[in-house]
């Protein structure tokens, strides 16, 4: 990497982490320690039904004071504003989140609505908060978004088809227990997905205009990482080791780039999420090899890097085909792991492209990336490659 230039970076990791098999067992004495006596706990339709939330519930014993399992794939406003009423009906003092990233952004959602007041939709922004929310404790039953260690959450208007940005140092969760244990089962699909993801975040942090050098070591390692473990949890989900090293990795990856921040990749995902339903995971990883190339001759370097990441030898290659082999690697190795390739099998409509066009030149995260995109056109371009 290059750090020739000087530098002037703030890195923030204020969430407490707890590692290990079994140790989803330990949330009760987490909400001992911060002090709360009266826990919701947040999940999803599917989840409630497993021993899994009935495992989180014993733990928690007489603090669980109810669950609120309404929560969907591309959470919307409505739940969110739905969860925390229910909350406040509850006198809850501490949320528990047990779930994926929706589940998750769910959870962060409430916290604001518990502290502010009224409804999710006025808080949207950045640094909309004043002070701490609603504690939180996060476990997560999936290995990508790494929401568990961010400040962000993605939540869905589904009147208007967009994906609203709530961020603020107020919403890093308090406890992230990482359980392998409570992942074993998720399916091979969705293992893949949640995994792409956590790669597309070290990608997107490596190559940030905000990316820094702790940064760059968290998400070099995070790529590693899952080039040797993603194939292994999506192979066989039961090997313990694999998930739990994918947990590390996607915790990881979110502590990266919650601080460099992400990029077009993200910007362009958001936007075919909303409009036509692509699973987050899914939509990063058919696009990060094409935002690569977009973005190639800003990051020869880095690039380069992230390709001997992920196991090639570029010794000896022009700087351009060295940079290239980054993308080359991506693509393969998704389609290694059983992941879509393009936008039209996920059901993504030509006709809609130049729409998701305009709504990711919108998006947030775009003024992050390396090059600096203003015309959808250029977008545009990149959504048809990757159609």
């Amino acid at each position: 990497m290059d750090y020739s230039e000087e530098l002037n970076f703030v890195f923030r990791f204020p969430t407490k982490i707890v590692f290990g098999s079994g140790t989803a067992k330990e949330a009760g004495m987490e909400v001992d320690e911060l002090k709360r006596t009266r826990a919701l706990i947040v999940t999803d339709r599917d989840l409630v039904q497993t021993d899994l939330v009935k495992m989180v519930q014993k733990a928690l014993g007489k603090k669980c004071v109810g669950i609120f399992s309404d929560v969907v794939p591309d959470t919307g406003l409505h739940i969110v504003n739905a969860g925390a009423e229910y909350g406040r009906k509850l006198e809850t003092d501490v949320l528990v989140s047990v779930g994926g990233g929706s589940v998750i952004d769910t959870a962060k959602g409430m916290a604001i609505c518990l502290t502010k007041g009224g409804k999710l939709e006025n808080h949207a922004g950045f640094n909309i908060l004043s002070g701490p929310v609603t504690p939180h404790i996060v476990i997560p039953t999936t290995a990508g978004t790494g929401s568990e260690v961010t400040y962000a959450a993605i939540i869905k208007d589904h009147e208007q088809k967009r994906k609203l940005l709530f961020a603020d140092n107020y919403l890093f969760p308090n406890v992230a227990i990482l359980d392998p244990s409570m992942t074993i089962g998720l399916p091979r699909l969705t293992t893949a997905a949640t995994g792409m993801d956590a790669l597309s975040h070290c990608v997107e942090a490596i190559h940030s205009r905000q990316s820094e050098p702790i940064a760059d070591a968290l998400a070099l390692h995070g790529i590693r990482m899952i080039k040797e473990y993603l194939p292994r949890a999506v192979d066989n989900g039961g090997d313990i080791v694999a998930r739990g090293q994918m947990l590390i990795a996607a915790c990881i990856a979110g502590a990266s780039f919650s601080n460099a921040q992400v990029g077009m990749v993200h910007a362009l995902a958001h936007s075919v999420g909303a409009k036509f339903g692509v699973p987050h995971g899914i939509a990063n990883s058919i696009l990060l090899p094409h935002c690569i190339l977009y973005n190639l001759d800003a990051c020869l370097d880095r690039y380069s890097q992230i390709a001997q990441a992920m196991g090639r030898d570029v010794r000896g290659l022009e700087s351009l085909k060295a940079a290239e082999q980054a993308a080359i690697a991506i693509r393969e190795f998704s389609k290694s792991i059983g992941m879509p390739q393009t936008l039209r099998e996920v059901n993504v409509e030509d006709s809609g492209l130049e729409q998701c066009a305009n709504d990711a030149l919108m998006d947030g995260s775009i003024v992050y990336n390396p090059k600096l995109v203003f015309d959808p056109e250029e977008i545009l371009k990149v959504f048809k490659n990757a159609f």
